[in-house]
């Protein structure tokens, strides 16, 4: 471990620095970005990028994710406790998806903070592992893996196009920004080498101002599958803002439905679900009456559309084709445990 950190430092010191484009036309190839030296596909950070990652990502066919985070010199974060961090202009954020269980790179997705905003890439890894290419039309990929709970599948993998990236990065007033990097979601070990606090880390690189002296004093996502970071309110809410809220708020695309699932919802229990009819729910619905029925998981509507593979009726509608068993089996099990009925509105849980 030790020596494949000095070899990064060894070949970060003679490769050129990132040569961030802000402009289109922009490169037709990763390997032109400069975020990474030596072989691409090891994802080895150059000089000045940063990897991260999130307590509770997003669900996406169970894709292994590797994400790093690159500013411009002179350029800092600015620390907020609550929302996701906002990026300084000429920042870029690179987001490689790998099939379950390998190494085997199948995308990689940049976001770019632009002058005119928040522009999103994707590249396609090609079949030799070498480089991935620009597809802004997107791309659709025959996988075949195996899932952590053993099963077998063969998938039709969907690479977005620009609009679908908006779908779910575009707020209502047409804004794009990224979902995950809040402190909450940071606010856990680097997968850099040492596992040193993400906001201790970036703080002490001076990638972030404003941050607590101690990490404890700023909000924390548990782990969505992980009891010992969190009771299971809490691990649902987070589940459920990541996977939805981005959406389901009242910025998002979603918010004239008037489901709002971010963890800062409290004491509206009809925004989270409980005891609500759909507003356009169409057959997403199922035949189902309300978005979360207390105690009867399988008359929610929520969960109905959380399991659902179906076109039309399952959520999020973009970014996966499977259902997350493991996942849906934790908002099952929230539901299950939650008390009153729809005869009276219960207390918001948490």
């Amino acid at each position: 471990m030790i020596l494949a950190a000095l070899l990064a430092v060894v070949i970060g010191c003679g490769s050129p620095p990132v040569t961030p484009i802000l402009a289109a036309p922009f490169p037709k190839q990763l390997s032109a970005w400069g975020l990474f030296v030596g072989d691409l596909a090891d994802l080895t950070p150059n000089e000045g990028v940063e990897p991260y990652r999130l307590n509770t990502p997003l669900f996406s066919d169970y894709a292994d994710k590797d994400r790093h985070l690159w500013l411009p010199e002179g350029t800092t974060i600015p620390y907020a406790a609550e929302g996701v961090l906002q990026l300084p202009q000429g920042a870029v954020i690179a987001k490689t998806f790998s099939a379950p269980g390998t190494t085997r790179r199948i995308e990689t997705r940049l976001m770019v903070h632009t002058a005119s905003g928040w522009v999103g890439l994707p590249y396609v890894w090609d079949e030799a592992q070498q480089d991935a290419t620009l597809r802004l039309a997107g791309a659709t990929l025959a996988l075949t893996f195996t899932t952590p709970s053993g099963d077998s599948v063969a998938l039709d993998y969907l690479v977005p196009d620009g609009n679908q990236c908006k779908g779910c990065h575009e707020t209502k007033t047409d804004v794009m920004s990224p979902i995950g990097p809040s402190a909450r979601q940071l606010n856990g070990p680097s997968p850099a080498e040492g596992g040193e606090n993400q906001l201790a880390r970036l703080s002490r690189l001076g990638m972030l101002t404003g941050a607590p002296a101690s990490p404890d004093d700023a909000p924390r996502a548990p782990v969505w599958d992980d009891p010992t970071t969190g009771d299971l309110n809490a691990r649902a809410r987070t589940y459920l803002d990541i996977n939805c809220a981005h959406c389901h708020s009242p910025d998002g695309p979603g918010n004239t439905s008037g489901l709002h699932l971010g963890v800062e919802v409290a004491g509206d229990a009809r925004a989270l679900g409980l005891c609500k009819p759909p507003i356009a729910a169409g057959q997403g619905s199922g035949g189902r009456r309300f978005s979360i029925v207390p105690g009867e998981p399988e008359a929610s509507i929520l969960l109905h559309r959380l399991a659902s593979t179906a076109p039309g009726e399952r959520m999020p509608e973009l970014g996966r084709a499977l259902s997350h068993k493991e996942g849906v089996e934790l908002v099952r099990e929230w539901i299950d445990t939650m008390p009153g009925a729809c005869e009276t509105i219960p207390p918001t849980p948490g």
